[in-house]
């Protein structure tokens, strides 16, 4: 008798093995669209982030050169506001502060927070845990707290107000984001190096110096742009301890808003973002933030 069972089942086995193709094809053509839908899905979110960020500074930056000083539209360019922001010699006069202490602080709380962390990081000190605990209140604690804290502090001192207790405030403030900083550069690496810098006969200054420093190099730039950053944006402390007559750039920039907004200030405002920039490119020109050189 003919053998009918064997083709039955041959044939039965290729519609199974048909099926299943098209139902997994189905399936990863069904994880295709869903992986293209997870990417526009990734890009729009990033998009509206973005968009969320820079398009009120595009608008600031683009009033700047609008002639009305409403705002209104159409928009008529003009560099009228950068003409009167040149005579306008109290604004200059605050900027000019801003950067002073801003420079001061930066330098200052620079290599005193460089040390700081060389300290916690690379020796024993007593006391080590609780160090690295009281980092944290400046940087958790409101500064409306902390310049309340400090005014009384220096009225009661003697310090006073003025440029000089504005530094004291400022490079108290930017200490702990330093110290932070530059200790993570320092555990990124181990002391191999500077041991065998020592065993070779090097003294600890040219061991820091030749192998720390270039090695802590790009932590040091990030942390001075941090320092540097809080410093020149600081509006609480330096409204609590400026004394009659003196006043930094956000203090007068919130004193004009209050006394009536004119692009003036979208025009100054416009310089320090195109000078941060620079700023910013040129220290990532020489240090790339992953820290290579």
């Amino acid at each position: 008798m003919p053998d009918f069972a064997a083709p039955s089942i041959e044939g039965s086995s290729n519609r199974r093995a048909r099926i299943r193709d098209r139902m997994l094809a189905r399936l990863h053509s069904r994880q295709e669209t869903m992986a293209k839908c997870r990417k526009l899905i990734g890009y729009g979110y990033l998009c509206c982030l973005l968009a969320f960020i820079y398009v009120p500074i595009l608008i600031m930056i683009a009033m700047g050169f609008n002639e009305s000083s409403d705002y209104e539209l159409p928009f008529r360019f003009s560099l009228i506001w950068y003409q009167q922001l040149a005579g306008n010699e109290v604004l200059w006069r605050a900027g000019r502060n801003s950067v002073i202490l801003a420079v001061a602080s930066t330098i200052v709380a620079t290599i005193v927070g460089t040390m700081a962390a060389l300290a916690m990081s690379r020796y024993r000190v007593r006391g080590h845990a609780i160090l690295q605990i009281l980092l944290l209140p400046p940087m958790a604690v409101p500064w409306l707290i902390l310049a309340t804290s400090m005014l009384i502090f220096f009225y009661h001192s003697g310090i006073g107000r003025g440029l000089h207790a504005m530094l004291l405030a400022h490079v108290a403030l930017s200490l702990p984001y330093v110290i932070v900083v530059v200790g993570a550069r320092f555990q990124s690496f181990a002391a191999d190096l500077e041991e065998a810098s020592a065993t070779l006969g090097a003294n600890p200054w040219q061991t820091f110096v030749r192998v720390t420093l270039p090695m802590i190099a790009p932590g040091v730039a990030a942390a001075a742009l941090f320092a540097f950053a809080i410093s020149f944006d600081q509006f609480v402390t330096s409204y609590f301890l400026a004394p009659p007559g003196v006043t930094t750039l956000p203090v007068e920039i919130y004193a004009s808003i209050r006394k009536g907004f004119t692009p003036e200030i979208n025009a100054i405002s416009t310089i320090i973002m195109v000078v941060s920039m620079l700023l910013l490119g040129f220290v990532s020109r020489f240090y790339r933030f992953g820290g290579s050189k």
